[in-house]
């Protein structure tokens, strides 16, 4: 699978208890994890730079068109 095909876009709809590693109305990028999201998490590269699991619902996913996307995992 190539690395675009595994990332999907995410927008934070809430960051309680993570004030400092999640942005309201940010887009992240989420990286797939099947494991993580059989739990109601979802794997998320934070405000560190690195990855760490975030519950589900504090995400909504981003539709956006495919140059779109591109362009925006690109400057990710």
């Amino acid at each position: 699978m190539a690395k675009t095909q595994a990332k999907q876009l995410v927008v934070c709809v809430d960051n309680e208890g993570y004030p400092s590693s999640l942005e309201r109305r940010k887009i992240y990028v989420a990286l797939r994890d099947p494991d993580a999201e059989k739990h109601g998490l979802l794997r998320i590269v934070d405000e560190s730079g690195e990855d760490y699991l975030y519950p589900k619902a504090f995400f909504r996913v981003v539709a956006l068109p495919q140059s779109v996307k591109k362009a925006v995992l690109a400057a990710a």
